[in-house]
């Protein structure tokens, strides 16, 4: 039940206009103080059990070409403190249920000379802090254009930082782990290369950013619910160790166009002195308004195969034909064209998947490379590069779709739009229309290259909304969405939960570009995944990729082990079974833990985290009540121990455990794994060994009477 509550105390000290005010945490942990400087700056600062969190930090926007900008000169004019606390239940999610619980704090600043009012409202969580601007309604304030934000974030020292460089056009860079006073000198080696990518500095981070403290502090910076605004990146001034905000621009260099009344994305900041209250933190989500769609029956979590590892690794290819250099849609007669022998989106083939998925009881099978176009679909500018509509000849819609089917199985769309946006929205709903008419309740998309209108860029305020626009065009069509290369999330699943997947960091395919390094996937969680779900693509049980394409010589740092634990500690309702069936039949017991894992939950529990090394957390399956373990590890061995106290009193399980083998090790021994069942209770504790890059996962399933 929603309670909105005005506090008699708070109220007194709030609602009397004031240079400092403080409010704190429901719990009492947090305490943020918002403070007018002398010149009329508005500033805050944010302390954590009594530890300096974030030390007096400006707040403020500069506009283009305006005389005046939201900088100073401020006075305080109204100030509002309020309480909220409710519990609502996502679509999907890691919990059946979510508390929504905050101390609020409104401050309403005129500017002197100019009359303007903005207004800053602060949130206050037992996990962290959100706070953003608003743009009343008002004559001396309607529409302006944003030159830079110049929101502030003073460090109170040269933190440990888990960081990926500063990019307005990709996120899919390896972490790299340094002193924030480090992160210049590392930036150019950080930095490697990508199809569209345009750094900005070399101070420059991308969000969400984490940092630990040398006094064991676990910080996050990032945004929520970006809506109509431009996507935000953090500057850091390396002698004073203050990050400021630094906003994506368009092609013009604008950084956001705004008409009154208006507000900006949440900033946010979560705070914990134990890294798995990170990972628990559902502060993101809770600063997003609820859910806009009525009726969300249609929307449904999805475990998948695909034909795309193969196209991915090089085995076989998204073209139809290798004879045409360019093609013209529509024009290009594409039955005249001698196939390729390599195409891997082929009626067969996509049979053989779907078969498999319909044998081990999967939901569904992505095909790439369907759609005429791809000769030539990639580093031409060009506009007009898919329809979305007209298929190969070898790939027959219909025809697979009544296959698909018949087995009990979905088709998942792909639409590649090679960056060109405006050719996705001028097909977009012809596009979801024939998706319908043909089965497909779910899209992949894809923004790989150069931004089309020419000169934008991924994560400017322009393609933002076309992003958004994608998501609730698709649900006017009952369509979910897993958007690839798009802005990365913030939250906004929760309003539009057919958002079920996104790519937005290095997914899984860079282990077939030269290799993700093998800790990679104990910073996601607590980075890219503070947004919303990933979709992975993680179950690769061949690491060696030459015995799939001899010219590809690339090596998956990775276990099959960890591989497994990935289907637990990423979280998404999206779950990629990603390898080919041919693999996955040479480890059928491995395989097994892939078709019992679920993929969403009522109950999650994280029982071991520290950034850059490993990540353990247990989930309960929604439908059966099966818990589910994954533990992946970062570089070196490592003993984990754990206990099952989640468990049920008074009941007895079996766990089936599979665990890296002893002499198992992501580089030189990766296939090495054991598989063991033991009864367990809700006293039972295990101790396992973890090798480098590797890890294990559980199911747990209750032994009836």
């Amino acid at each position: 039940m929603k309670q909105f509550l005005f506090t008699a105390l708070m109220w007194l000290a709030f609602f009397s206009p004031a240079k400092s005010q403080q409010l704190k945490s429901p719990n009492g942990k947090f305490v943020m103080e918002f403070t007018l400087q002398n010149d009329g700056t508005p500033s805050y600062s944010l302390n954590y059990k009594n530890k300096a969190v974030v030390k007096p930090s400006k707040l403020g926007l500069e506009l283009k070409n305006d005389k005046k900008s939201l900088l100073n000169d401020f006075t305080v004019v109204d100030s509002k403190a309020t309480t909220f606390d409710e519990n609502w239940q996502p679509v999907w999610g890691e919990v059946a249920s979510i508390r929504n619980h905050y101390n609020e704090l409104a401050v309403t600043l005129n500017q002197k000379e100019t009359d303007r009012k903005i207004l800053i409202r602060f949130r206050l969580f037992d996990d962290g802090l959100g706070f953003r601007y608003e743009f009343p309604s008002q004559k001396n304030l309607t529409y302006f254009v944003i030159k830079e934000e110049r929101t502030q974030f003073a460090m109170t020292g040269d933190h440990t930082a888990f960081w990926i460089p500063g990019d307005y056009d990709t996120q899919e860079y390896d972490y790299t782990t340094s002193k924030l006073s480090e992160i210049r000198g590392l930036s150019e080696k950080a930095t490697t290369a990508n199809v569209s990518q345009k750094s900005f500095s070399t101070t420059g981070v991308q969000t969400s950013l984490m940092l630990k403290t040398a006094d064991g502090l676990y910080i996050n910076l990032h945004e929520a619910a970006l809506i109509n605004y431009s996507c935000m990146h953090l500057n850091l001034d390396d002698a004073t160790m203050v990050f400021e905000s630094w906003l994506t621009p368009d092609a013009k260099g604008d950084k956001g166009y705004m008409q009154a009344p208006n507000h900006s994305p949440w900033r946010t900041i979560i705070v914990s002195d134990d890294a798995r209250e990170i990972l628990a933190s559902k502060m993101t989500l809770n600063l997003n308004d609820p859910c806009k769609i009525e009726d969300t029956s249609w929307i449904k979590p999805v475990k998948y195969v695909g034909v795309w590892w193969e196209m991915i690794t090089g085995k076989s290819s998204w073209a139809y034909t290798d004879e045409f250099p360019t093609v013209q849609l529509g024009v290009t007669d594409f039955a005249k064209a001698k196939p390729n022998g390599k195409h891997g989106a082929n009626n067969t083939n996509v049979k053989k998947y779907i078969d498999f998925a319909a044998k081990h009881g999967f939901d569904a099978v992505l095909v790439e490379g369907w759609n005429e176009g791809w000769e030539d679909w990639f580093g031409h500018s060009k506009d007009y590069v898919f329809d979305f509509l007209t298929p190969y000849p070898d790939f027959d819609v219909k025809g697979l779709h009544e296959y698909a089917k018949s087995k009990g199985v979905k088709m998942i769309m792909h639409h590649e739009t090679s960056g060109s946006v405006r050719n996705y929205e001028r097909h977009m709903d012809k596009a979801y229309q024939f998706m319908k008419d043909n089965g497909y309740d779910a899209v992949k998309s894809g923004y790989v290259g150069d931004i089309m209108p020419r000169g934008e860029n991924h994560y400017s305020q322009w393609i933002v909304n076309h992003y958004q626009y994608a998501i609730e065009k698709a649900a006017d069509y009952k369509i979910m969405v897993n958007a690839h290369e798009a802005v990365r999330p913030t939250g906004i699943a929760r309003t539009y939960p057919n958002l079920i997947g996104n790519e937005a960091a290095r997914g899984t395919e860079y282990q077939s570009f030269g290799g993700s390094k093998p800790n990679h996937v104990t910073v996601l969680p607590f980075t890219r995944l503070v947004g919303g779900p990933m979709d992975y693509t993680p179950g690769i049980f061949e690491m060696d990729l030459s015995k799939m394409n001899k010219d590809n010589n690339s090596h998956v740092n990775s276990t099959i082990a960890n591989q497994l634990a990935l289907y637990v500690t990423m979280y998404s309702p999206l779950q990629m079974a990603a390898d080919t069936p041919e693999n996955y039949d040479r480890f059928p017991d491995a395989f097994q833990f892939i078709k019992d894992v679920a993929v969403d939950w009522s109950d999650s529990k994280y029982l071991e985290a520290e950034p850059g090394q490993y990540v353990t957390v247990a989930r309960k399956a929604k439908v059966t009540n099966n818990w589910f373990i994954g533990n992946v590890n970062g570089d070196t061995s490592r003993t984990s121990t754990i206990k099952f106290d989640f468990l049920e009193k008074g009941k007895k399980y079996e766990a089936t455990i599979y665990a890296d083998a002893k002499d198992a090790h992501y580089k030189t021994n990766p296939q090495a794994y054991t598989i063991r069942k033991m009864t367990v209770t809700n006293k039972s504790k295990l101790t396992q060994l973890s090798a480098p890059g590797g890890g294990y996962a559980i199911s747990i399933v209750e032994i009836k009477k």
